[in-house]
């Protein structure tokens, strides 16, 4: 059985999926890190790669809260794939993911393993279109902004899901976890 291909991004009541929109805390932090460590590969896009590999990349950044490191230390750990024709070097226990984006994905997705997760924007956007994400999580803070970019956008189809799971925190965030309908 192929291994699953898990998609989360956070987002406000508006819609908005920008990372500085977010309310980190201790309980979104420990779900973020055991997500992260259900996964033996991340997939990212460059835009997505370079964010976290500057935020999260060992060392601790100084004045970080100590809540955080799990996170760090789960994120700094597992392989990484990235999709980039514009980058000229990955490192930070990554490689680049070449050719048919599909072709290469299936190939990841057949390899043992407990779970390939993504994040991000446009990639998960072209992932969705190919019908290769097997999960979505959707981490719903309770805050509207009024601003920055907003997710799917210029999708050419409905994506049709099913509920699966969810999971509320004090903060009020909710976690809503997705499966393709039909799956």
């Amino acid at each position: 059985m192929p291994q699953p291909l898990r998609y989360s991004i956070n987002l406000t009541l508006d819609g908005c999926c920008s990372h500085t929109a977010a309310i980190p805390d201790e309980e979104l932090h420990r779900h973020a890190a055991a997500w992260i460590a259900s996964a033996d590969t991340l997939l990212f896009g460059r835009v997505t790669y370079q964010m976290m590999e500057s935020a999260w990349r060992s060392p601790r950044a100084p004045g970080r809260p100590a809540w955080t490191e799990p996170f760090g230390e789960a994120i700094d750990a597992v392989k990484k794939y990235v999709v980039s024709s514009t980058l000229p070097k990955v490192d930070w226990n990554s490689e680049f993911l070449r050719g048919d984006l599909a072709t290469e994905v299936r190939k990841l997705k057949a390899m043992p393993g407990r779970g390939i997760a993504t994040g991000g924007v446009m990639l998960p956007k072209v992932l969705a279109e190919l019908g290769l994400i097997d999960e979505y999580q959707f981490v719903i803070h309770p805050r509207i902004v009024g601003r920055g970019p907003a997710l799917w956008e210029g999708l050419p189809a409905p994506l049709d899901l099913k509920l699966i799971d969810r999971e509320e925190f004090k903060s009020g965030v909710q976690v809503l976890r997705y499966a393709p309908k039909g799956s």
